[in-house]
């Protein structure tokens, strides 16, 4: 005896990529070396429902954009990824620092540590340029 398998609708193939396309775009923003995996495997599944939609009569406008924002979120993934790596010696400095100042002039301190190691690591800016808004 066999048991029925359930087989997706291939019109549901273009919600699916969205959603995962949106998933990517979280977990970039969440954790960024996870988001470069979840937006691979949301860029895949995206190009695949194109496929899938494109053989039957059927639009392929969500599965579009959740190749366009599958593909945003990897970009931004990589670059948030490749900029932790190459400020990371810095960014644990200040992590460090943080944990023992005590008072919001000690924090500032360890910002302004934080931003005179970002600019040596930048020769391509001027002292002073590199100015946070706020604490990170």
């Amino acid at each position: 005896m066999t048991l029925p398998v359930e087989v997706r609708p291939a019109e549901s193939a273009g919600r699916r990529a969205l959603w995962l396309a949106v998933a990517a775009v979280v977990m970039t923003l969440v954790l960024p070396l996870a988001g470069i995996v979840m937006a691979i495997f949301a860029l895949i599944t995206s190009i695949r429902a194109i496929r899938t939609l494109r053989s039957i009569p059927k639009p392929a406008g969500t599965a579009v954009v959740g190749v366009v924002l599958s593909a945003g979120a990897l970009l931004i993934s990589i670059a948030v990824t490749a900029l932790q790596f190459y400020f990371g010696d810095e960014l644990a400095a200040y992590t460090e620092c943080g944990r023992g100042a005590g008072t919001i002039a000690a924090q500032n301190e360890c910002v302004e540590q934080l931003e005179r190691a970002m600019e040596r690591k930048m020769p391509f800016l001027q002292p002073g340029q590199v100015q946070f808004p706020f604490p990170p």
